[in-house]
C-alpha cells in the first residue's frame, strides 16, 4: 500500500517511519519524492485545519493516499504561542535554534508554574475524494530555560514531560516515540490506516 507523508521535514519523516515500521504494510513516500509538487500555504488557525489542508492538497495533486502532520508547541501563559507558528516563531526562515532562543527570551519573566506547556500533533488522512480522518494527540509538560540534550528537534531540548526528569531531547528514540504527541495521534489514526484498500 502506497502512502505519502506530506512533509519535507526529515525529523518528522524519521519519527513517522520508525512508528509505522512495525506494521510493515506501507510503501512510504514523502514530498521529497515528488520534486515538482508545490506545497500549499499553511493558512489554518489550528493544527487540525493545517493538517487537513496539506493532506487534501497533496492527495488531489498526487492522486494518492496521503498522511499529513501539523504540530507544534503551545504555551497557555503566552496565549497559546507559538502554536501553529511554532516552526516560524522567530521569523519565516528561522532555524530551530532561532525559535528556541526567542522562546527562552519570551519565557524569561514567567515563573515556573506559568511555564507549563504541551506539544500538539494533528494527523490528517486523505485521498483525492477528501479528508477521511483527522485526529490530534498531545504531550503535556513544562519548559525549562536552559537547553538539555542532543536528540530530537525543534523545542525538544526545552521541554520536559510530566513524570519524566529528562527533556525530550535527552530521551532515547524509542522512549520518545512511545510517549510523544505524534505517537498518540498516530495510535488514534491507525485503525483508519489499517483499513486502507490495497489500491487507490
Amino acid at each position: 500500500m502506497e502512502l505519502v507523508l506530506a512533509t519535507t521535514n526529515m525529523h518528522k519523516t524519521l519519527e513517522l517511519r520508525q512508528m509505522l515500521k512495525a506494521f510493515g504494510a506501507f510503501d512510504l513516500y514523502t514530498l521529497l519524492d515528488f520534486p515538482d509538487y508545490q506545497q500549499p500555504e499553511e493558512t489554518g488557525l489550528s493544527f487540525e485545519e493545517n493538517a487537513c489542508l496539506k493532506a487534501l492538497h497533496a492527495a488531489k495533486a498526487l492522486n494518492k493516499w496521503v498522511l499529513a502532520d501539523d504540530s507544534g508547541l503551545v504555551v497557555p501563559a503566552l496565549g497559546g504561542e507559538p502554536g501553529v507558528y511554532s516552526s516560524r516563531f522567530a521569523g519565516k526562515n528561522a532555524s530551530d535554534k532561532d525559535n528556541r532562543n526567542k522562546l527562552k527570551e519570551t519565557l524569561a519573566d514567567l515563573n515556573e508554574e506559568e511555564r507549563s506547556a504541551y506539544f500538539e500533533c494533528a494527523l490528517a488522512l486523505a485521498n483525492p475524494d477528501g479528508v477521511q480522518k483527522c485526529v490530534r494527540g498531545t504531550c503535556e509538560g513544562y519548559l525549562i530555560l536552559e537547553e538539555r540534550g542532543s536528540q530530537g528537534f525543534g523545542y525538544d531540548p526545552l521541554f520536559v514531560k510530566w513524570d519524566y526528569s529528562k527533556t525530550l531531547a535527552e530521551l532515547d528514540v524509542d522512549t520518545k516515540n512511545r510517549i510523544s504527541h505524534r505517537r498518540k495521534a498516530l495510535d488514534k489514526i491507525m485503525p483508519s490506516l489499517e483499513a486502507l484498500p490495497c489500491t487507490i
